[in-house]
């Protein structure tokens, strides 16, 4: 028992310090190097740690972030700049969804792992692509959304699983392709081709939230569709057009479970 207990404290330390690592290298290294072997995630003991990022980085009101056009280079600079932040914080929010619920299956936690190694992956080649634009991460301004998120879903994992997978990750599916179609218009290609990547990985992401979000609905006798919809109306969450429907089936999702002013227009 005593090596069991030693084997998860070692297992959870390291996703600890993944999470709490401030440089971006030295974090997607470490998350490269998560594994699930002989130790059990599954202890229901958590201790929730706030995630670390560089010290340069400024964070600010959505509303004060600068919004830049495409047709100039420092609006893509700036575009990719937020994309790489969005990546940053996604391989955060996969590391707090093992730190932070005890007791799922073992599966749970490799999916979990799976996709911060995906957003760890993402953020590294989003990060050279800013190198080659002569700009670092941490160089602009980003809001601190996404983890606010965390922190108001940290209660409860089926909260979790529908609020940020299905909602955020979510909309990364709406909106990409017309990014990828704007920056294919002005011709920069190495970005969107970065971004289908992204695009074409996000899906089984927000699978995977699917998956555990209506896992626990199942385990707690609820009906999914009904549930989904209710966290929305209680989070004051609304889902907002363009939709990218094929994609957000494939990833899970069904008609029964969008607003009607939402599946109205599909």
């Amino acid at each position: 028992m005593a090596a069991a207990i030693d084997g998860t404290t070692r297992a959870l330390d390291r996703l600890r310090h993944a999470l709490q690592c401030c440089d971006p290298a030295a974090k997607c290294a470490a998350v490269a190097s998560l594994v699930i072997d002989d130790d059990s995630y599954s202890t229901q003991s958590r201790i929730r740690v706030a995630p670390g990022r560089p010290e340069r980085l400024q964070l600010v009101r959505p509303r004060d972030v600068p919004v830049r056009g495409l047709g100039t280079p420092e609006g893509r600079t700036a575009l990719v700049h937020a994309i790489a932040h969005i990546e940053f914080n996604a391989m955060n929010l996969a590391l707090d969804a093992c730190l932070s619920f005890g007791g799922m299956p073992d599966d749970y936690y490799e999916d979990w792992l799976s996709v911060a190694r995906d957003e760890a992956r993402h953020f590294a080649l989003l990060s050279a692509r800013l190198q080659t634009m002569g700009h670092e991460y941490g160089d602009f301004p980003a809001h601190n959304g996404l983890w606010e998120q965390a922190e108001k879903t940290a209660h409860d994992v089926l909260v979790r699983m529908a609020l940020v997978p299905r909602v955020l990750e979510a909309r990364g599916l709406d909106v990409t392709p017309g990014m990828i179609a704007r920056l294919n218009e002005v011709r920069d290609q190495q970005t969107a081709a970065i971004l289908r990547v992204i695009l074409d990985e996000e899906v089984r992401h927000v699978a995977i939230g699917t998956q555990w979000f209506r896992w626990c609905c199942e385990q707690r006798a609820l009906e999914p569709d009904a549930t989904f919809l209710q966290l929305l109306a209680d989070s004051q969450t609304r889902i907002r057009p363009p939709v990218n429907w094929p994609a957000r089936v494939e990833a899970g999702f069904n008609l029964r479970e969008l607003p009607a002013d939402v599946g109205a227009m599909l």
